[in-house]
């Protein structure tokens, strides 16, 4: 088993981001957001009842996930995969020497979890974990992916959906949900990115995440935290949109209070 620093970590992803705009707010944004998910990790596996060291490694992963979000920024200018590049395999690469030279022994010294850890970074944003996986590395995943998922709701409130899409608030507040995106929120489902057509429809997206989540730990961060309700009364002034997340939030406490 690895040894992990956690200074060392936190000191070593300073410098790296370091090396960006640090005024720039969508950089800030997910610098919050990797400590976050890093604790979340750290959560969620202790309630698993996980030895120290895995707590350790799952916390680990959530200071590496987003690893990829700084220089997808730079390049493209966006946060979204589908008008620039996966940012997970962005990641893992910039990690483990596909770009470069590799991150990654600047964080651990070791490589005994090279494989778990890149397999985690590089799948956390799928659409579904590999089935190939053995457990170990695909329960280290789930809690990486929950812990992501969980996070994002609070960054879609804490932070400006204009910003964070690239819209205006004349735009965002006239967009309709689409029937497909509908759909798959009342299917229990993650909305597939092809089929996001708004930023309306990116946060039922990121709303339908919640149904999606694998640890009991995670759906008692989620109503502990209370940030899906401040989503789901997403502000417009389409009559249908306002329709439609109302009877959303519905659906979501039904869900919650069931779960």
């Amino acid at each position: 088993m690895i040894s992990i620093d956690r200074d060392q970590v936190k000191q070593t992803f300073q410098e790296y981001t370091g090396h960006y705009d640090l005024t720039n707010d969508k950089i800030r944004l997910k610098m919050i957001h990797t400590y976050r998910v890093a604790e979340l990790c750290d959560r969620i596996a202790r309630a698993e009842r996980m030895d120290e060291a895995d707590v350790d490694l799952a916390w680990l992963l959530g200071m590496l996930h987003d690893i990829g979000r700084f220089e997808q920024l730079k390049r493209y200018n966006t946060f979204l995969d589908t008008d620039s590049v996966d940012h997970a395999g962005l990641g893992a690469d910039l990690l483990f020497g596909v770009i470069g030279e590799g991150l990654i022994r600047d964080y651990v010294k070791e490589d005994t979890q090279d494989t778990l850890i890149e397999t985690a970074v590089r799948q956390h944003s799928l659409y579904r974990i590999s089935d190939e996986l053995d457990a170990r590395t695909k329960k280290f995943c789930h809690i990486l992916r929950d812990a992501d998922k969980i996070d994002i709701l609070r960054v879609n409130v804490d932070f400006s959906l204009e910003e964070i899409y690239n819209t205006t608030s004349g735009v965002l507040r006239k967009e309709a949900v689409s029937d497909e995106v509908l759909q798959s929120f009342y299917a229990h489902k993650a909305v597939l990115r092809a089929i996001k057509r708004t930023t309306a429809d990116h946060v039922v997206g990121h709303c339908s995440l919640v149904f999606e989540l694998m640890f009991p730990e995670s759906l008692r961060a989620v109503r502990e935290q209370g940030f899906i309700w401040k989503l789901l009364d997403f502000e417009s002034e389409n009559p249908q949109t306002i329709k439609r997340f109302r009877e959303m939030r519905v659906e979501m406490e039904r869900y919650l209070m069931s779960a």
